[in-house]
């Protein structure tokens, strides 16, 4: 009887994590570009360049590091 009652917890705890991820992948997900095509290239976001993310990877470091610093004494 309590492995029963253990296994039901089990697949009761699975499934609700399991519906939390579905919801939170579902507001992750980027919405599809409505409307015609021809509107759809212009508003389609640019890939960017390696070095492009690496410059705004070290921009956002900065920015943290001096958020840090302001809230340490």
């Amino acid at each position: 009887m309590r492995g029963a009652l253990s296994i039901i917890g089990l697949v009761i705890v699975f499934a609700i994590v399991m519906f939390s991820a579905k919801h939170q992948m579902a507001t992750v997900q980027p919405s599809a570009p409505t409307g015609s095509p021809s509107s759809a290239g212009s508003t389609a976001a640019k890939p960017q360049s390696p070095q492009a993310v690496g410059q705004k990877v070290q921009d956002l470091m900065q920015q943290g590091e001096q958020r840090a610093s302001e809230v340490s004494p």
